[in-house]
């Protein structure tokens, strides 16, 4: 077959160990180069200076879980990267070893026979970092509220069946006042605040409970556990916002994604944020902070940028892109349904 990349190297990632095997095409015959390094960063950086004394121009790496990052960062500017998929270069059955694995990649990277994952530049993946973080968050909250609202179920407090957000103004302050010990639902039912007023007399009737020290000792735990990842996702607002400041792109590729149908709402560019509660977005929002909103229908709005950034990816055709569905990216980072090489 024809030789594509005269001087490449494979590499088999793991957590403490990079096998490689370096192919050195040397006018009809191809050397073979094995080495073994450690993971820390000096030792990486060990490994680029063996890559650069062979002439590697071309590196394909195949790894596990996040393995491949520490590597990554020390050759990213120094070669040509290729992440592959584990699944697109299995080696025939029999003995596997890492050495194998990695003269395997490195033959198949020889060839040009690789399809490398889609890996973003470091501005993306910095912003994929913190939109998974917010969402990881955001779901935790969800899961905070669900377990608030299972305690008020078991102490026949009926608050869910009359306020629709369990955990807002009016909801934090009934419950704040049921841990401190108020149990009187006419008091209670008077703490609510807004449109909820106008259902106070079903909030008598539904904050009528059998409330109990267990009950408020739990109810206190939770609200503790939900303002703190309340102010995470605050504090990871904030940062986007920053980075949307600093990089006007960014936030100029949202305001394209929101106008596709499905995606999100068209929102304005200087739009300001407004209060929003954890179950219902619908306040006009920064474009900065759309980046990372993560509440009902706004949930994709800043997926697609953190996935694939602010250009089209080298995907063969328009309906490969449109294919690729941006929900199943894997959590180490890379795509899975990843371009083909341009």
């Amino acid at each position: 077959m024809e030789v594509l990349y005269p001087r490449c190297c494979g590499l088999d990632v793991h957590k403490s160990s990079v096998s490689a095997c370096a192919l050195v095409r040397d006018g009809a015959r191809t050397h073979k180069k094995y080495a073994r390094f450690g993971a820390m960063t000096r030792d990486l950086e060990e490994l680029a200076r063996w890559l650069h004394e062979l002439g590697v121009t071309h590196v394909a790496l195949e790894s596990t879980s996040v393995y491949w990052k520490p590597v990554w960062n020390v050759l990213e500017s120094q070669f040509h990267l290729l992440l592959v998929n584990a699944q697109h270069v299995k080696n025939v059955p029999g003995r596997k070893t890492d050495v194998k694995d990695s003269e395997w990649i490195a033959e198949l990277l020889q060839h040009g026979l690789l399809r490398p994952s889609f890996v973003p530049e470091a501005r993306i993946r910095d912003l994929r970092d913190l939109t998974r973080a917010r969402a990881s968050l955001s779901e935790e909250a969800s899961r905070v509220v669900s377990r608030i609202q299972k305690v008020l179920e078991d102490a026949n407090v009926k608050l869910a069946g009359v306020a629709t957000n369990t955990v807002g103004k009016s909801g934090q302050a009934m419950l704040d006042a049921l841990v401190l010990g108020e149990d009187n639902p006419e008091k209670l039912a008077e703490l609510a605040l807004g449109h909820l007023r106008a259902k106070i007399p079903q909030l008598r009737l539904a904050l009528e409970g059998k409330v109990r020290d267990h009950h408020r000792f739990l109810l206190r735990r939770l609200l503790i556990q939900w303002r703190f990842v309340v102010e995470e996702i605050a504090v990871l607002d904030q940062r986007l916002e920053q980075i949307g400041a600093q990089e006007p792109s960014l936030v100029a590729a949202v305001a394209r994604w929101v106008t596709v149908p499905g995606i999100g709402p068209v929102l304005k560019p200087d739009a300001q944020v407004k209060d929003w509660s954890l179950q219902s977005g619908q306040h006009a929002l920064n474009m900065a902070t759309v980046v990372s909103f993560h509440v009902g229908p706004s949930l994709a709005i800043g997926r697609p940028v953190a996935s694939i950034g602010i250009r089209k990816p080298a995907w063969p055709a328009g309906h490969s892109f449109a294919a690729h569905d941006l929900s199943s990216l894997r959590s180490d980072g890379c795509c899975c349904s990843a371009p083909r090489s341009p």
